[in-house]
C-alpha cells in the first residue's frame, strides 16, 4: 500500500485504487489534485499500468455471469441448480465482490459503518441469500465497471494538469567557476547564470542575457504561437527554446518560479468547494444511514400490517432499496463536473484558484476593469520629450535615472528610450509615492517625476497647457522647479474591442478604472463604449469606487488588473481576475483567477466555461435524485426488479460521469 496524504489516510493500491476510506473521502481523493499530483506521480500515470490488469477482474466476472445466464435458461437438470449454480456465480461474484467486501470490514473496523461499500456488501450477499445469485454478482460487476469508468473520467479531467508535471524541468545546467554542470534546479541560486539549449526546457525564472531567442510558452499560457524573447527580458520557467543557445541569468529560486506557482495553484484548486459540493458531501453522511434505516423498516414493518407476510419477498424489496440508493452518482459526478471545468479552463489559460469560484463567475453582473496591462498592452512608447530647465539629452536622462528604480511600463518606456544615458546620472534615496511617481536626489537636488498631482503634493507650479495634453504625460520636477514633461502612448490589445463588446451583451454594468490622466482614460472609453470610466486614481480611490457599487446589494462584482496598487481590489472584489503573465506577483497572489495570456477575450471564456460546468453539475443533480426516485417507488411496491436497481444506481453514476466530461471536450 501507498499512502498518498498524511493529513487525510488514504492508501491506494498497486493499480492506484483508493481503498478503506469513507465515500466522501475516497472521492474527495479522486479528485484532489493536491494529493494526487503532489504525492503520488505513480497512481497519477495510469498509463504506466497494464491495461489487462485493471479490466481483468471485471472481465472473468462478465464471462462466468454470462455462462451463468445462459445456463439458466438452458440447463433445467437437479445436478445443475444445486450447489454447482450456486458455485459458479459465486466464481462470478468473487473477482469484483472481494476487494469491496475488503473494504467494507477494514471501514467497520475503523467505526465506519455507512459506506458505499457496506451497502453493496450487504446488497449482494442478502441476494445471494434468496437465491438471486445473476442479481448479485451484477451489482458488484457493473459497480466495477463504474469504477473502471470514474477512474477513466478523473484521468481525463487531469490531462491538462498532468501536462503541467511534464513540463517541469528535472535539471539545470549551471555555470560554476567557469564550468558548466548539470544540477537539480531547487539547488541553483538566485544570480546565478543558466544555459539553455536549443529545444530544452527552461528550468528557473531569470533575465535573458544572451542577444535573443525564440521560446514556445503554451505550456504556461495556452497560446501555441512562439514569443521572441530579447536580452533584458524575463524568461519563465516551463518555457521552451526553440532556436539556439542562450544563457539566462537567475531571478527566482525553483521553488519561487513562475511554473512552480502556477502548479502550487492548480494542485491546490480543488481545496476550495463549490456550495453545491459541499452539500453534497454533508447530504450523504446524512442520507446513508437513513438509507439504512428504511431499507430495515421495509424489510419488517410490513410483517405487522400483510396478511400473507413473506420474509424474502419484503428482504429483495430491501435489498433493490439498498442498491438504488447509494449515492454514488452524487457524490463522484459532482466533483468530476467541477474539476473537468478547472481542467477545461487551465487548457484555455485560465487557472481557477477553487470551484467555488467557477460558480461565482457565474452570477457575475458588474465588471470593473484596470485599463494599464488589461485593456491596454501595457508598452509604451515615447512620444515626445519637452525640456524647460535643461538639454533634451540631460533632462531624459534625469527622469530616466530615476524611472530605473521603478517597474512600471511607463518607466521602462522612458528608460529604453534614454538608451544607456541614465546609467551615468548618479541619483540616490529614490522612492515610489504610491498613485503618484517617484522622488529621488541627483547631485544634493531634489527630483519630482511622475503625474501632475505629483507636482501639486509638492507645490509645484507647473504650465497649464500641460493639463490640456491628452496622452499619458510624465511630468518632472529638479530642486523644487518644473523641468519639463514626456508624453507616452500606450494602445489597446488585439482582442479588447471583442472582448468588451461581448461584455456589454452578458453584464450590466461595466467599469473602468485607471492611475492615467482622465483624458487618456476618456478617449480608451470612448473607443470601447465603456459609460461609466475613471481616471487619475489613488489605490485607495479604486477600492472606494468598488466598495460603494458592493453596497448595491445585487452587485456581484469581477475586478480584472495586472499591477501591485491592484491588489487592494483584487482581494476586495467577489472575483478577482489577473492578467498573469504580465501581472505582478502581488497581483497574482490575490486573484482569485488567472488570465495567463493577458487576454480580455478570456474574461468572457472563464464565464462560459463556468456555466457550462454548472449546467452540467445540475444536469447530474437532476437525473440522479429523478431517476433513484422514480425506481425507489417502484422497488418498493414491488415492480422493480435488482436489474432496475442496478441501472439506476450504477447506470446513473455512468451517464452522469460520461455528461460531467463533456465539458472536456468542448471548445470555448
Amino acid at each position: 500500500m501507498i499512502n498518498a496524504d498524511p493529513n487525510h489516510k488514504h492508501t491506494y493500491d498497486a493499480q492506484g485504487n483508493i481503498t478503506c476510506c469513507t465515500l466522501e473521502e475516497k472521492i474527495n481523493a479522486k479528485t484532489d489534485i493536491e494529493i494526487q499530483i503532489h504525492a503520488n506521480e505513480h497512481v497519477l500515470d495510469h498509463e504506466s499500468e497494464s491495461v489487462w490488469k485493471q479490466y481483468l477482474p471485471a472481465t472473468i466476472s462478465f464471462v462466468i455471469l454470462a455462462m451463468g445466464i445462459v445456463l439458466d435458461n438452458f440447463v433445467k437438470s437437479d445436478f445443475y441448480t444445486g450447489y454447482i449454480r450456486m458455485a459458479l456465480y459465486i466464481i462470478a461474484y468473487l473477482p469484483v465482490g472481494l476487494p469491496v467486501l475488503k473494504d467494507a470490514v477494514k471501514a467497520i473496523l475503523k467505526g465506519e459503518f455507512f459506506t458505499e461499500f457496506f451497502l453493496m456488501s450487504i446488497a449482494t450477499i442478502g441476494a445471494f441469500a434468496i437465491g438471486e445469485y445473476p442479481e448479485g454478482v451484477a451489482v458488484m460487476l457493473f459497480y466495477a465497471i463504474g469504477e473502471l469508468f470514474q477512474s477513466a473520467a478523473v484521468t481525463r479531467a487531469k490531462r491538462s494538469i498532468k501536462a503541467l508535471l511534464d513540463i517541469r524541468p528535472d535539471k539545470a545546467t549551471v555555470l560554476r567557476n567557469g564550468t558548466l554542470t548539470e544540477v537539480a534546479p531547487d539547488t541553483v541560486q538566485v544570480g546565478e547564470t543558466i544555459q539553455i539549449k536549443a529545444g530544452e526546457k527552461v528550468a528557473l525564472d531569470g533575465v535573458m542575457q544572451s542577444q535573443g531567442s525564440s521560446f514556445n510558452t503554451a505550456a504556461l499560457t495556452g497560446e501555441s504561437k512562439p514569443n521572441t524573447m530579447k536580452q533584458g527580458e524575463m524568461v519563465l520557467a516551463g518555457m521552451i527554446n526553440l532556436d539556439k543557445v542562450v544563457e539566462i541569468k537567475v531571478s527566482k529560486i525553483f521553488a519561487e518560479s513562475s511554473l512552480a506557482r502556477i502548479l502550487d495553484m492548480v494542485q491546490n484548486a480543488t481545496s476550495r468547494k463549490a456550495k453545491t459540493e459541499l452539500f453534497i458531501r454533508k447530504f450523504s453522511k446524512i442520507y446513508t444511514p437513513i438509507v439504512v434505516l428504511l431499507a430495515l423498516l421495509l424489510t419488517f414493518v410490513p410483517y405487522f400490517f400483510m396478511e400473507q407476510y413473506v420474509f424474502s419477498e419484503w428482504l429483495y424489496r430491501a435489498l433493490i432499496f439498498l442498491v438504488i440508493s447509494c449515492p454514488c452518482a452524487l457524490v463522484i459526478s459532482i466533483p468530476l463536473g467541477y474539476f473537468g471545468g478547472i481542467g477545461a479552463a487551465s487548457r484555455n489559460g485560465i487557472l481557477f484558484k477553487g470551484s467555488n469560484y467557477l460558480d461565482l463567475m457565474t452570477k457575475i453582473n458588474t465588471i470593473v476593469m484596470d485599463k494599464t496591462g488589461t485593456l491596454t498592452k501595457g508598452v509604451f512608447k515615447v512620444q515626445e520629450v519637452n525640456a524647460a530647465s535643461h538639454s533634451k539629452d540631460e533632462f531624459v536622462a534625469i527622469v530616466a535615472a530615476i524611472e530605473s528604480q521603478s517597474t512600471h511600463p511607463i518607466a521602462k518606456a522612458i528608460v529604453e528610450y534614454a538608451k544607456g544615458k541614465d546609467k551615468d546620472v548618479p541619483v540616490s534615496d529614490v522612492e515610489e509615492i504610491s498613485g503618484h511617481g517617484l522622488k529621488g536626489t541627483f547631485k544634493g537636488s531634489e527630483v519630482l517625476a511622475g503625474n501632475t498631482k505629483l507636482l501639486k503634493k509638492f507645490n509645484i507650479v507647473y504650465p497649464k497647457e500641460v493639463d490640456s495634453i491628452t496622452d499619458t504625460i510624465v511630468v518632472a520636477a529638479i530642486n523644487n522647479e518644473y523641468a519639463g514633461y514626456i508624453t507616452i502612448a500606450d494602445e489597446l490589445k488585439e482582442d479588447t474591442k471583442d472582448a468588451v463588446s461581448q461584455m456589454h451583451q452578458t453584464i450590466s454594468k461595466i467599469v473602468m478604472l485607471s492611475g492615467d490622466k482622465q483624458s487618456v482614460v476618456d478617449k480608451i472609453a470612448k473607443e470601447l463604449n465603456i459609460v461609466n470610466a475613471y481616471g487619475s486614481l489613488l489605490p485607495e480611490q479604486k477600492v472606494q469606487i468598488v466598495e460603494d457599487l458592493k453596497k448595491e446589494s445585487h452587485r456581484v462584482i469581477a475586478f480584472v488588473g495586472d499591477g501591485i496598487n491592484d491588489a487592494p481590489v483584487l482581494a476586495l472584489s467577489d472575483v478577482g481576475i489577473a492578467m498573469g503573465a504580465l501581472g505582478s506577483d502581488a497581483a497574482i497572489e490575490t486573484a482569485d483567477v488567472i488570465i495567463q495570456t493577458d487576454q480580455p477575450s478570456k474574461i468572457i471564456t472563464a464565464i462560459e466555461i463556468s456555466k457550462a460546468t454548472q449546467r452540467i453539475v445540475w444536469q447530474n443533480i437532476t437525473l440522479a435524485f429523478g431517476v433513484k426516485v422514480i425506481v425507489l417507488a417502484l422497488g418498493a411496491v414491488g415492480l422493480a426488479t435488482m436489474w432496475e436497481a442496478v441501472f439506476a444506481d450504477v447506470g446513473v453514476a455512468l451517464l452522469a460521469i460520461l455528461n460531467a466530461i463533456r465539458i472536456q471536450k468542448q471548445e470555448f
